[in-house]
């Protein structure tokens, strides 16, 4: 994932952590690795602390049917056509929706404020019934993480137009982040009663593996597969259809979804990641490793850093690992020293491998702007790890509530069962981890074992 645009005071301290960080996980890399560094591609998908990938969220970056490249010459012209005649708002709208899209195609949040720009250039030339300005907008404040700002100006704009796809998704985006989950559903069920299409699909495919229905998730992505016809909506779906079954423990199907997306476009970044977490939950250290190292060459944040320090223990390398670590604690003091605040993912990788008080921080101020099932798992990870088990299993639950199935949830859950003494739940929900995905984390799974060993001796 990109640093998170919303919780920087300016863009341009996360685009220097970005880069001070890319520096040192390069040289962490070639001075680290045993087997140096090997493959080609980038990152993707955001891990979840012990739990590896998460379910595919619609509002993660996916790739544009336009390369990078071709999204700058896209922009070049808007840029240029906007000069010839500055008073054409959908123009400006348009701009700003290509800095949005770039932005989240490069991880590089400086081209935010530019868009927040061109959208209110655009609303200013056309105050009223400028529906695409106001889902343009409501993608940006989604990509800021200012879900609540989302849902208001997706909802303004589906009053002028209540088919704007992109209103309708980003309205779908909104009610998860804020943990309304069973008006997401109903939000979702009315995008594709409108505006059917991959956009809708696969935010009512990520609703309904939520609610924990993955048959029905996986069913609505092979609707949104068979509508696929560019290589970028194929490589997009065809993703989320191997982290859904990886989440199912169901690798021989994520290798095979995760081919099928780089088959589309080579060195897809989430497809690339995606791939190298089953390698590793599988066996296959040397194949995973090899695509996780080029997975931190291009994208040097703290999920991504951490799942390939965990390969490295997989394959008994806790040397290496520990240098890995040590680039997520710098990351997160570099990103604290320039005001830019750690996000989820850094609060996991934190309560696991660096600074507990920090972790609990990080998930702290994650639950105060958003109260997603994996901000509440989060939380009570990072209390466990400050020994507020009491407060921590409040949020297990929390977690638990509507229903979806991922295997990291119930092994924290079970640990800090364990903590408390409750040995039956401990038991119950270890082993649901385990059966669910065994390999959902190289140290989680074995610590679940260890865990496990400890409650049943005899076993």
């Amino acid at each position: 994932m990109a640093l998170r645009p919303s919780l920087l005071p300016t863009a341009r301290t996360a685009a220097v952590v970005f880069a001070l960080a890319a520096g040192l996980t390069a040289a962490s890399i070639v001075t680290g690795a045993p087997d140096g560094p090997g493959g080609s591609g980038g990152a993707g998908a955001s891990a979840r602390g012990q739990g590896g990938v998460r379910a595919v969220h619609p509002a993660a970056a996916r790739y544009d049917q336009l390369s990078g490249d071709g999204l700058a010459r896209q922009i070049d012209a808007m840029q240029t056509h906007l000069r010839g005649g500055p008073k054409d708002a959908e123009s400006w709208a348009g701009l700003g929706s290509a800095y949005v899209e770039q932005a989240r195609a490069s991880g590089d949040p400086t081209r935010y404020p530019q868009a927040d720009k061109a959208f209110a250039r655009s609303l200013a030339l056309q105050p009223r019934d400028n529906d695409v300005a106001l889902a343009g907008r409501a993608s940006l404040a989604a990509a800021r993480h200012d879900f609540r700002g989302a849902l208001r100006d997706a909802d303004q704009a589906l009053k002028v137009n209540s088919y704007s796809q992109g209103a309708l998704a980003v309205r779908v985006d909104a009610l998860v982040e804020l943990g309304r989950y069973k008006d997401a559903y109903t939000a979702a069920e009315k995008a594709d009663s409108l505006r059917p299409g991959i956009p809708v699909f696969t935010r009512l495919a990520y609703v309904r593996e939520l609610r924990g229905d993955p048959a029905g998730a996986r069913r609505v992505l092979l609707r949104a597969q068979d509508s696929a016809t560019s290589p970028s909506d194929i490589a997009y779906v065809s993703t989320a259809l191997g982290q859904l079954a990886w989440n199912q423990g169901e690798y021989g199907a994520a290798r095979r979804a995760y081919a099928t997306a780089l088959r589309a476009v080579p060195d897809y970044l989430p497809a690339l990641e995606g791939r190298g977490r089953t390698s590793v939950a599988d066996g296959r250290q040397k194949a995973g490793i090899r695509d996780l190292e080029a997975v931190v060459r291009r994208y040097p944040l703290p999920a991504e850093l951490a799942a390939l320090g965990e390969a490295y223990e997989a394959r008994g390398d806790r040397h290496t690992a520990r240098g890995q670590y040590a680039v997520v604690d710098t990351w997160i003091a570099l990103a604290r020293a320039n005001g830019v605040a750690t996000d989820l993912d850094s609060a996991l990788v934190a309560a696991d491998h660096g600074d507990v008080r920090e972790a609990l921080k990080a998930a702290r101020a994650e639950w105060d702007r958003r109260r997603t099932v994996h901000t509440a798992d989060a939380l009570a990870w990072a209390l466990h790890r400050n020994g507020e088990d009491e407060a921590a299993l409040g949020y297990a639950e929390h977690a638990a509530e509507p229903g979806y199935r991922n295997a990291a949830f119930f092994y924290h859950r079970g640990v800090i069962e364990k903590s408390l003494g409750d040995d039956g739940p401990a038991r119950r929900h270890l082993r649901a981890a385990l059966d669910l995905n065994p390999g959902f984390s190289p140290t989680g799974a074995r610590a679940a074992k260890a865990a496990l060993k400890e409650l049943d001796p005899t076993r």
